[in-house]
């Protein structure tokens, strides 16, 4: 289990994290496209003394069998899955797509920030404890068929 801060898993990083989002919205405004903010919050968020691994690469696994790799857009500290969303309107799938990377991690915390007309940002809980089967959110895995 990662650590509780202030009642919150990775309280401390996602705050940082959430703070790094709106300096990047209010300095980028909207309109960018995502890669443009992804570029920015990853700037961002090294400026702050965070590891940021960019399009991680996972493996989903159906039946014990692997079958697909999943690219996430960010991990944060090796901690943290960020999603990054830049259009109008946010899709309503967007936070179950989040939950559904934490499940194929054994990452438990994400957020899903919107760098939409008004920032705004979700945090997503998947505990280890409830899911079925843990892999190395690093680590592409054995290579598909």
């Amino acid at each position: 289990m990662q650590k509780r801060e202030n009642g919150l898993f990775q309280g401390a990083l996602t705050r940082s994290v959430i703070g790094a989002f709106f300096d990047v919205h209010r300095d980028l405004g909207f309109g960018f496209r995502e890669y443009v903010c992804a570029l920015a919050l990853e700037r961002e968020l090294k400026a702050r003394g965070h590891r940021v691994d960019r399009e991680v690469a996972v493996v989903v696994y159906y039946r014990g069998e692997p079958l697909a790799l999943q690219m996430l857009d960010m991990i944060v500290d090796a901690k943290v899955v960020v999603e990054m969303k830049a259009t109008d309107s946010l899709h309503p799938g967007a936070k179950g797509q989040l939950f559904s990377y934490l499940c194929t991690t054994n990452l438990e915390v994400g957020l899903l920030l919107h760098f939409g007309r008004q920032p705004k940002f979700y945090r997503v809980i998947c505990e280890n404890r409830f899911k079925r089967r843990l892999v190395t959110a690093s680590a592409p895995g054995p290579p598909l068929p």
